[in-house]
């Protein structure tokens, strides 16, 4: 299975990186998960509702363009559906079973996600209602898709 993880930002912060650096080394030996790091657009504290339209349509772009025609897309959206990990590990086994072998997982940036990508995206999935650093939400997402294999193959794992 090939997983990628989209997102916009550069991840600066070492504490993160370790932390993603060590699940995607456990990764391994399940599937093959890349990180793409795209640009955010810069932009000012204060936006009107067009011009962060028009901030979500730019990085939407570099989203999309990312993302090849047989990928499965699952954007990460505060509105999307809340999951436990046994069900986003069923989802998982689910797709490689009936042969969808990549996947992609989409964090947008501050502002959130175009209206493009989540017509592209096949599901939405929110990790809470709580708002959370996007950087963060990469280490919370690999973690879980860890966790999810490990649920795959019956291995233990802490609950």
């Amino acid at each position: 299975m090939n997983i990628s993880i989209i997102t916009i930002g550069k991840l600066k912060e070492k504490y993160l990186k370790q932390g993603i650096q060590e699940y995607l080394k456990r990764l391994s030996s399940y599937a093959k998960v890349e990180i793409i790091e795209l640009a955010d657009e810069k932009a000012p504290e204060n936006l009107s509702e067009s011009e962060m339209e028009q901030v979500k349509q730019k990085e939407g772009v570099r989203i999309l363009a990312k993302i090849s025609d047989d990928t499965h897309v699952i954007a990460l959206a505060i509105n999307g559906k809340q999951k436990s990990s046994e069900e986003l590990a069923k989802e998982i086994d689910s797709l490689a079973t009936y042969g969808k072998s990549k996947i992609a997982f989409v964090i947008g940036g501050s502002l959130g996600l175009s209206s493009e990508v989540m017509k592209r995206s096949n599901a939405a999935l929110s990790f809470s209602k709580m708002t959370f650093p996007h950087q963060l939400m990469r280490l919370v997402l690999v973690e879980q898709i860890y966790r999810a294999f490990r649920i795959i193959r019956n291995e233990p794992y802490h609950k």
